[in-house]
């Protein structure tokens, strides 16, 4: 069964695994020593399982853009209002995409959504490798530029998306209506303001 399931996904994500495959091979990216993708996408859709199969795949680095939310001294009204303000977008450009650009170790502390702080006791130090998959909701964000050999974007419906939620986080009513009611709403303005779908390379659709 387990193996129907791996070949399952594999087939969802076959578009994926193609795109990287023609970028792995494409004359102009060989000499690239550093490769960085995205993932963005609406939750519950599939982009942390992506990340994980594309990383065992291609023995490459993943960062998570939930390790990137903001700390309680930026959530101001005006930031929280910001389309695609959700994410502490100065932080991970400055700890993430630039030692990634030169090559160097990434140094980062991870933001912990539990204790809304950041995770001072698992502190990260990630050796550079040449396929980087960034992963995440507003991975894409504009005030990145364009840092990416490859976008990607997956895709879920309505109903399938809260399912997939509510599997993840449990029966807590109250955060699954703060999904639907704000979290959801807020990616979702993000996508279609800046066309991020349109935007990407790849399209991987709910099945």
């Amino acid at each position: 069964m387990n193996t129907n399931i791996t070949d399952i996904k594999q087939r969802r994500f076959q578009p994926a695994i193609d795109a990287i495959n023609d970028l792995l091979e494409d004359e102009d990216y060989m000499d690239e020593e550093v490769i960085i993708i995205a993932i963005d996408g609406r939750s519950g859709s599939g982009k942390t399982r992506l990340a994980e199969l594309l990383a065992e795949k291609y023995d490459a680095n993943v960062f998570h853009m939930d390790d990137f939310f903001l700390r309680n001294e930026q959530r101001t009204e005006e930031r929280l209002n910001e389309i695609g303000g959700n994410v502490d977008y100065e932080r991970f450009r400055e700890e993430v995409l630039i030692p990634l650009w030169y090559g160097d170790p990434v140094n980062y502390i991870p933001y912990n959504c539990k204790t809304m702080s950041l995770d001072n006791d698992n502190a990260q130090i990630i050796k550079p490798k040449r396929i980087n998959i960034v992963e995440g909701s507003y991975s894409q964000h504009p005030y990145f530029g364009d840092p990416y050999q490859l976008r990607i974007f997956c895709d879920i419906d309505s109903e399938n998306q809260l399912n997939n939620i509510a599997l993840r986080i449990g029966t807590d009513d109250a955060r699954l209506e703060k999904y639907r009611n704000e979290w959801i709403p807020k990616e979702n303005t993000y996508f279609d303001t800046n066309k991020i779908e349109e935007k990407s390379d790849v399209l991987i659709s709910w099945e």
